[in-house]
């Protein structure tokens, strides 16, 4: 049985995410879907409101659980059994990132890294975006789960 962890901050889950955890559960035979805590990026959603989300989206489907997480992501994924650590990628530009992290991952623990090229359709989707677009006032409805649009309209009224 191959483990995989998909690590991230979804602050908020985007279109983006959702499509790379599906991806994951083609392949894997479980997904762990971890949410880093990191609170020193001053998240929109606490860890906690992220997983809730998260489990929401995926509400009935098998193979797969939703935990927060502090630390280093190796420690997470040994601490779960994982094989794989899967990450999406929409560009250039993630891939140098995460190559680096990749590597350093392989280093300390063993742990491959397995790369998953976002669907062309979310590649220009980020958190970081959604968020600015929804605290001045524009449309995200297309860019996230309904679940997540539902949370994102209580947190910043239009």
């Amino acid at each position: 049985m191959t483990i995989a962890i998909c690590p991230g901050s979804f602050d908020p889950p985007t279109n983006g995410h959702i499509d790379v955890i599906r991806r994951a559960l083609a392949i894997f035979d479980e997904v762990v879907v971890g949410v880093i805590g990191n609170p020193s990026k001053d998240p929109l959603f606490s860890a906690g409101e992220r997983v809730s989300l998260l489990e929401r989206v995926f509400e009935g489907v098998d193979r797969m659980s939703v935990e927060s997480f502090d630390g280093l992501l190796v420690d997470f994924a040994r601490s779960r059994n994982a094989d794989v650590i899967v990450k999406g990628l929409r560009g250039v530009g993630d891939f140098d990132s995460e190559q680096q992290m990749a590597q350093m991952n392989h280093h300390l623990s063993g742990i491959e890294t397995c790369f998953v090229a976002t669907n062309p359709s979310h590649g220009y989707i980020s958190s970081s975006l959604v968020k600015e677009v929804a605290r001045l006032g524009g449309d995200t409805d297309r860019l996230v789960p309904v679940e997540v649009q539902r949370a994102l309209d209580e947190k910043v009224p239009k």
